[in-house]
């Protein structure tokens, strides 16, 4: 919670003029009723009108007063709130992108969203909350008592005793109702991550006809949810009927000595009704209290996970070394002997992997689902650290260079073919935001994008929707090529990126990769045997495990689990003119 406190910093003045404003509220809203019992007991009493009215004028100028007041106090906790919550998500979300993929795994993306949001929502709003009420409430209730006590001290135990009681009462259901604020918040992250993976998987859920079943995990999540919130709400229901009881007891309780008194003359009718005043200011006080208490509590709950991922360190930090220059004769790409294992995993990844690349080979990567490809080239541009052994690019260890530099010199094409709200000239200058047009229409010459797109009404200006979605899956994936192929990188991953390409386009592309990319290092990976069969050199993976690294010929002779997979997508005649 502490470490949150910086975030305030540039708006000290208002956090401090904000309380100040509200007490200089509440000393006039103390007055009030001292100006009501003047109102009956000289002005009522002696039907003096000019008094009244210029006692009423007085009330308004109070409320005047009061309310510029209040209204000054609230503009400056808003600013200082909403200064604090832009300065806590900038910070959080530069944090979360200095995160590996180990903690990134970790967490979750639900989770994130939600610390992200809706989190970061609740400590603002309590935070604003703190400065309007955290001296105004105790101000008015000791105000209270003390304004009580200079009218009639032989009443102001009953003040006491029921300022104790209500405040007995919104202790005992404040502590009932925190535990149940916190599941609540736990609750939510499982909702919003039901929301995201059904809205994310939408096409394979209804491929599957399993709306039904989606809608019913999620009607689960949210009931419980409901629960959660109503067991909190019942109780805090309870507040408002025991407090008013309190409060209307202790009015009989005032109502009955105070007569008394009156008919001896040691109070007036005017004071009477400023005692009853005074309970209501306490009261009213007091369940403003309560609310700060509640708000007070979902913030500190909410901060303690916002805190949480602030205090996550990186394990890969960032070296932010000088610029290495390669090693003249060194191969682009070396393993030497490199196992991984994902945290929490009991068993590794990979095992034992070995093999170099020099500069214009190309490597192809091939093996079963789960058989550790993608996590092998994972490991080159280091989004993940290897458990075991040497990475090395150009003859220095991958953990030497900068990620800045690491990542100019490594074009990643993913899986999923990823584009972003903008243009597609927007998309393409992601990696070289300086990239010319000339640049831009080279890439998407290898990448065989450059036809679609030249039909497009804006060609490189055509919009780009969330996402990508108003395009096909075989134009994302050939854009995304394009996109890192405009920096011309020295080292070029395509992890299984051209799966939705028919084979002709993915020959195209391949062979164009080949013969315009000026000696880059290319890893090819791919469940397809006719991708990666004219690499240089095949990486076979066998459940993690090296179980070939040869050309496609001698793999065919020598490992039985490319021949394998070669057998079970192409007949023997199609094998055999491969050879």
């Amino acid at each position: 919670m502490r470490r949150l406190f910086r975030y305030i910093k540039g708006y000290e003045v208002q956090t401090v003029l904000a309380p100040l404003f509200k007490m200089l509220e509440a000393c006039f809203e103390l007055l009030v009723p001292i100006v009501m019992a003047r109102i009956v007991d000289e002005g009522i009493k002696n039907n003096d009108l000019t008094f009244i009215w210029h006692q009423c004028a007085l009330l308004v100028l109070l409320a005047a007063v009061g309310l510029a007041s209040s209204l000054t106090a609230q503009y400056f906790a808003a600013k200082a709130a909403l200064g604090f919550g832009t300065a806590l998500r900038k910070d959080l979300f530069a944090h979360i992108n200095t995160l590996s993929y180990t903690e990134l795994d970790r967490i979750g993306a639900p989770t994130l969203v939600t610390r992200m949001t809706s989190d970061v929502n609740q400590v603002q709003n309590g935070l604003n909350m703190t400065l309007r009420l955290l001296l105004r409430s105790p101000f008015i209730v000791i105000g209270a008592i003390i304004m009580a006590f200079s009218i009639s001290p032989a009443l102001t135990g009953w003040f006491l005793l029921i300022t104790a009681a209500i405040s007995l009462v919104i202790w005992l259901i404040m502590r009932a109702t925190v535990p149940v604020y916190h599941q609540s918040q736990t609750t939510l992250d499982r909702v919003t991550l039901l929301t995201r993976e059904n809205y994310v998987g939408a096409r394979v859920v209804r491929a599957f006809s399993r709306q039904k079943d989606e809608m019913a995990d999620f009607a689960a999540a949210n009931d419980r949810l409901r629960d959660v919130q109503l067991a909190a709400g019942r109780i805090s229901a309870l507040m408002n009927p025991l407090t008013y009881l309190i409060v209307n007891l202790g009015v009989i309780a005032v109502l009955w000595n105070g007569g008394h008194q009156v008919d001896t003359g040691a109070l007036s009718q005017g004071e009477i009704i400023a005692l009853i005043n005074y309970l209501s200011q306490i009261l009213l006080s007091l369940l403003r209290m309560a609310d700060l208490v509640i708000s007070v509590t979902r913030a500190i709950a909410s901060s303690l996970r916002v805190t949480e991922v602030l205090n996550t360190k990186t394990s890969m930090p960032d070296p932010a070394a000088a610029v290495l220059s390669p090693v003249q004769g060194t191969p682009a790409v070396a393993f030497d002997h490199v196992s991984f294992t994902y945290s929490g995993a009991g068993a590794p990844s990979l095992s034992d992997i070995s093999l170099s690349a020099v500069p214009g080979e190309t490597i192809g990567v091939i093996g079963g689902t789960g058989s550790g490809k993608s996590t092998f080239v994972n490991l080159i541009p280091r989004f993940y650290d290897a458990t075991e052994g040497n990475i090395s690019l150009f003859g220095h260890d991958v953990r030497q260079y900068g990620f800045s530099q690491l990542r100019q010199m490594i074009g990643v094409v993913p899986q999923k073919a990823v584009l972003f709200t903008g243009t597609i000239r927007d998309n393409m200058r992601w990696a070289k935001p300086d990239a010319t047009d000339a640049e831009i229409w080279a890439a998407l010459e290898i990448a065989q994008a450059a036809d679609f797109v030249r039909k497009k009404p804006k060609g490189l200006d055509e919009p780009v929707e969330t996402a990508g979605r108003n395009f096909s899956g075989g134009q994302r994936q050939r854009l995304t090529i394009a996109r890192a192929l405009v920096p011309m990188p020295r080292i070029l991953i395509l992890d299984d990126s051209a799966s939705a390409l028919d084979f002709a386009t993915d020959a195209a592309l391949r062979k164009a990769i080949k013969e315009k990319t000026q000696g880059m290092t290319v890893f090819i990976v791919s469940q397809r045997a006719a991708a990666v069969q004219r690499a240089d050199k095949i990486l076979v993976l066998d459940d993690g495990v090296p179980a070939g690294l040869a050309p496609h010929a001698e793999l065919l002779k020598t490992c039985d689990v490319y021949r394998e997979i070669c057998l079970s997508q192409l007949s023997k005649e199609e094998v055999s003119r491969t050879l």
